[in-house]
């Protein structure tokens, strides 16, 4: 087991064939360690060179609805009212400070996330 720091591509698609191979190691066998420890530089790699961005608010909760198996008309208590939810969801209407409160209960996400700012639909 030679572990080697991930410096160019050419090693990170050397690093993923390596734990390709060793992925189902048994536990407390040094392929498993092995594996640990590729995991964490292969992430590591990806953060820096393929960082993937948090998704608007819309799409958080359109997201979380999908994981949820909810439809638009479960939210209506939290956004208030069928036509108020299409208007959000569909970018018509911005999020107020009381939806983002009763959101972030209901659907179990970050307010952080849910105040970030988005574009409305074009008109």
């Amino acid at each position: 087991m030679i572990i080697k720091p991930i410096k160019s591509e050419s090693d990170y698609r050397e690093a993923l064939k390596r734990l390709e191979i060793i992925f189902d190691a048994a536990i407390g066998t040094p392929e498993s360690d092995e594996a640990d420890i590729l995991g964490l530089l292969i992430d590591e790699h990806e953060k820096k060179h393929y960082p993937i961005d948090a998704p608007d608010p819309i799409e958080a909760i359109k997201i979380r609805m999908e994981e949820m198996q909810l439809k638009q008309v479960d939210l209506v208590d939290e956004i208030g009212g069928k036509s108020r939810v299409s208007e959000v969801l569909n970018r018509k209407r911005k999020l107020t400070v009381d939806m983002i409160r009763n959101l972030t209960r209901r659907l179990n996400l970050s307010p952080g996330l849910l105040i970030n700012d988005y574009q409305l639909a074009r008109k």
